[in-house]
């Protein structure tokens, strides 16, 4: 797969259907630009999917390292309330 970023104006797929969206997702994820702006990433499902399970993992890893944290004892016990009082997050 190339890392070259394909884009399509709106207009383009306004004018020639869904066809060119299917013709760029050839080579990988496609940019649309509306109003001369990035305005959506089109994914064909195999590379949706592929996102999906890197996020899923990148969560399950996370989880797993603060567990790790805490069996080291690298954490307190606190409630929300201590929290959001510590980092200011009510006034």
């Amino acid at each position: 797969m190339s890392t070259e970023i394909r884009t399509i104006a709106a207009r383009e797929i306004k004018r020639r259907g869904i066809g060119a969206v299917d013709e760029a997702l050839k080579e990988g994820p496609v940019h649309i630009i509306r109003n001369d702006r990035p305005a959506y990433v089109v994914l064909d499902e195999a590379q949706y999917a592929e996102l999906v399970e890197a996020r899923r993992e990148a969560q399950v890893a996370g989880i797993k390292e603060a567990l790790g944290e805490v069996r080291a004892g690298l954490g307190r016990p606190v409630t929300a309330q201590q929290l959001i009082d510590e980092l200011g997050l009510e006034k």
